[in-house]
């Protein structure tokens, strides 16, 4: 059985581009996810970063989805402590009504910005809290369940948009566990509680009539590319870029060499960033589906969501093709 496998487009703006540069490119990425065997691709909601263009996941879907046939496309996921549930309700029901049978919700409760990006979009930290209640009450609004109040999501109500809860930590796999609800481990950049998470998911689920059986998706980078060489240059760089990103910070930043950004990756700080990509697979095809066959076990997951970091765009439409299931 082939993996199911599937793309996280985290809508990178490269430096020097723009944002519409990088949604014209997400449309030619998921094009070619669907062209070679992929399930979904999802969008993560960020805010305020300079270099992320899916702060309004909902728009992109609808966009990409005009511009694609068959493959799935969702959300990895909404930041649900931004938004009542009704509100997510209604855009992915009006997306559920206009691409029927193609459209995911993944729901996370990580804040997506600072405290800065909260007090902008009027909501508090404490907002996270009620996580919990309100993936169950987005659930009844996306199932048209009977309400106290009679509200009804207009659109939403009866598209019973397929929701997966994410997470880093044991906190959303207990959740998903206790809701009967597919999981998604963000190990692509928090790999340390994957193993013990998935264990807590399996062993504490509680079969829903939508999911008698547990799901588990898992997080992963991958570089593919014809040459292994190239492929490996190509995650050196990206994870040289990673780290000047986040070391590379306020209005004292200045510019680091290659040089001296792999020095700092020898040092306890930079290792620790460094281990946040430890979650790859990289090489030649038949180098990455090893490598992700190995980590599906490894993961102990169904289905393996990729994350194609490499930073010239022609290179990271390749890789996505050369990983594929249908992979020429």
């Amino acid at each position: 059985m082939p993996l199911t496998l599937s793309l996280l487009d985290l809508a990178f703006i490269r430096p020097g581009g723009s944002a519409a540069e990088s949604l014209a490119h997400s449309v030619e990425l998921a094009r070619a996810a669907e062209r070679s065997g992929y399930e979904r691709v999802w969008y993560a909601e960020h805010h305020g970063m300079a270099t992320i263009a899916s702060s309004a996941p909902a728009v992109v879907i609808a966009h990409v989805a005009a511009h694609t046939s068959t493959i799935r496309l969702g959300a990895g996921g909404v930041m649900l402590p931004h938004h009542s549930p009704l509100v997510v309700a209604e855009q992915f029901g009006t997306l559920a009504e206009l691409h029927p049978g193609r459209i995911d919700l993944g729901l996370g409760r990580a804040p997506g910005g600072d405290r800065g990006v909260f007090a902008a979009l009027r909501r508090t930290p404490e907002a996270s809290d009620r996580f919990p209640q309100d993936v169950v009450e987005l659930q009844g609004l996306l199932a048209g369940a009977d309400r106290p109040d009679g509200l009804r999501a207009t659109p939403g109500a009866g598209t019973d948009v397929p929701l997966y809860v994410l997470g880093s930590s044991l906190f959303g796999a207990q959740l998903a566990a206790q809701l009967g609800l597919p999981y998604a481990f963000a190990s692509h950049f928090a790999p340390q509680a994957l193993e013990e998470a998935v264990a807590l998911y399996r062993g504490t689920y509680r079969p829903s009539e939508a999911h008698p059986e547990p799901y588990v998706i898992a997080g992963v980078n991958v570089v593919a590319a014809e040459d292994g060489d190239d492929a490996r240059a190509q995650l050196a760089d990206a994870r040289r870029h990673r780290v000047r990103a986040m070391i590379n910070r306020g209005p004292a930043a200045r510019s680091y060499t290659d040089e001296e950004i792999d020095a700092f990756l020898t040092t306890p700080q930079g290792a620790q960033i460094a281990a946040m990509m430890a979650k790859s697979a990289v090489g030649t095809p038949d180098e990455v589906r090893a490598g992700l066959e190995a980590f599906a076990a490894e993961a102990r997951a169904d289905e393996l969501i990729t994350v194609h970091p490499s930073l010239d765009p022609a290179a990271r439409i390749r890789s996505v093709e050369l990983a594929g299931n249908d992979s020429q």
